[in-house]
């Protein structure tokens, strides 16, 4: 179980928890940052609000991606 800070709120997640919450979940087109779980890439607001059950405007890409690299899953950022 791992801190991660998103929208100046500190979470307490294991990746095992992350996995779980977006299992079963279609992911949506990633024109963005995006970040693979269980072998599906999605995209990084997507999780965040999955994990945070927040509304995606109260958190950045940036901040969820910075979550997901510490829990250890492989991130993409935006393509250029």
């Amino acid at each position: 179980m791992m801190r991660v800070t998103i929208a100046r709120r500190h979470f307490y997640i294991h990746p095992i928890e992350v996995e779980q919450a977006m299992s079963g979940v279609k992911p949506e087109s990633a024109s963005g940052a995006s970040v693979k779980i269980g072998g599906i890439a999605y995209p990084v607001m997507q999780v965040g609000a999955a994990i945070t059950h927040q509304d995606r405007r109260d958190f950045s890409a940036r901040e969820v991606y910075l979550a997901m690299k510490t829990l250890g899953f492989s991130c993409r950022t935006a393509p250029s």
